[in-house]
């Protein structure tokens, strides 16, 4: 569905993606995590063929920037920050719709359950809609649209409590969609993915799969080593029950399955801190329940 080869993007004498190889298969749901300047919403450019990069892209067995037209056709893209469009709402569906020979309705009904009735914006300007009318828009454009691949970058930023939990409702029904989803919120996006990816300045430097038949059985036996004791995170790794060497730099514990991603998200914040890590996986004992901080 995707792979990239030897794929490197500066901005001025600033890399920002280096030397990436991935490959992503039909059918997989990706979280990409990692922090502010880590090089996703770059990488998710690169993917879109909006950026000139150097390396190999194929998408859909397509170069992004030869064949933008035959990509995005097969993608629905929910940008971090909604472009300053100035076509109306109506305008907007319309045109997604032709571009992909969708159902504009379809795309009104999704943004229905969304909370956001078009015709009541109908008429008005994309850019003087709300941040929240902004983003249940083009995230009903995105889910709305027949689509190999969705593309979400932060989807879920300016959506009130409710929308956001119709909006995971939604994509937990598109099972057969390949996935990439940036988001800080790994907790939200945990029962959604089945892959793990975090990047830190401009490389990969985690990827985990998590089949889905062993994502409930299966423990993960973790060994950390750290290149300097952090007093935060030994208190963190404390609380989720890891036993750490006298120097309080290496750290070994157990994270039961359905913890995983939550544990993760915690790993992601210290990166920069992590010299090397190992991941084995060994049954859950039956009576075992989802770890996690001992006094969460």
């Amino acid at each position: 569905m995707i792979e990239l080869e030897g794929l490197s993007k500066a901005f001025r004498k600033t890399r920002v993606i280096d030397n990436l190889a991935l490959k992503v298969g039909a059918g997989e749901r990706i979280a990409l995590i990692g922090a502010n300047g880590a090089g996703k919403t770059t990488l998710i450019r690169c993917i879109l063929g909006e950026y000139v990069a150097q390396g190999q892209i194929r998408v859909c067995g397509f170069d992004p920037r030869a064949r933008r037209s035959d990509v995005l056709r097969q993608i629905g893209f929910v940008p971090q920050l909604p472009p300053p469009l100035k076509m109306t709402a109506s305008d907007l569906v319309c045109f997604a719709a032709d571009v992909s020979a969708a159902d504009a309705r379809r795309i009104g009904e999704v943004a229905g359950e969304l909370g956001l009735d078009l015709s009541e914006i109908s008429n008005r300007p994309f850019v003087k809609l709300s941040g929240g009318q902004k983003q249940k828009l083009l995230i009903a454009i995105a889910l709305g649209r027949r689509t190999q691949l969705l593309i979400l970058d932060e989807p879920a930023a300016n959506l009130d409590p409710i929308a956001r939990q119709k909006f995971f409702s939604l994509l937990a029904q598109r099972r057969d969609n390949t996935m990439i989803m940036s988001s800080h919120r790994v907790d939200e996006v945990a029962a959604l993915v089945t892959r793990v990816i975090e990047m830190d300045r401009g490389v990969i430097a985690f990827d985990q799969h998590l089949a889905e038949d062993r994502l409930n059985s299966a423990a993960l036996r973790i060994s950390l080593e750290m290149s300097l004791a952090e007093p935060a995170f030994a208190s963190a790794l404390s609380q989720w029950g890891f036993k750490g060497g006298a120097d309080g730099r290496a750290w070994a514990g157990e994270v039961a399955g359905p913890d995983r991603l939550r544990f993760l998200c915690l790993l992601s914040h210290y990166s920069g801190s992590i010299s090397s890590a190992s991941f084995d996986e060994a049954p859950c004992p039956e009576t075992r329940h989802a770890s996690g901080p001992v006094n969460a």
